[in-house]
């Protein structure tokens, strides 16, 4: 039985804030923007698309912690606040710098909300 694309629920986003600098494929100069959302499969990257078409590939880079990460994707979707990109896993190393990513931005998360808890419960 064949699917449609409609029946295919999307990956789990996480709202993140994190700077991304990147170019495409074969391009020289590199864009500043930021990615406000990520999942395994992609992300939304805030920055002006002029100059970037559909089904373009691009290479993102970005800080985990205090290492560098480096990723491929295509552009899928965009309008006037950015682009939709989806990563092109070529291995399991790609994967693990996204599940690293989300990791990273929910633990600290995790850690921002323990402080809250701590101070409210001293409060009252």
């Amino acid at each position: 039985m064949k699917t449609l694309s409609s029946d295919i629920k999307p990956a789990k986003r996480i709202p993140l804030n994190v700077g991304v600098d990147f170019r495409k494929t074969y391009g020289r100069r590199e864009i500043q923007g930021q990615l406000l959302n990520i999942s395994l499969s992609g992300a939304f990257l805030k920055t002006t698309t002029d100059g970037l078409d559909l089904s373009e590939k691009i290479n993102l880079r970005f800080k985990v912690g205090s290492r560098e990460r480096n990723l491929t994707a295509k552009i899928v979707w965009k309008n006037q606040y950015g682009a939709g990109v989806q990563f092109y896993h070529c291995n399991n190393r790609d994967v693990q710098i996204v599940d690293d990513l989300m990791y990273f931005i929910e633990e600290t998360r995790q850690d921002r909300r323990a402080v809250l808890n701590d101070i409210f419960e001293k409060l009252t």
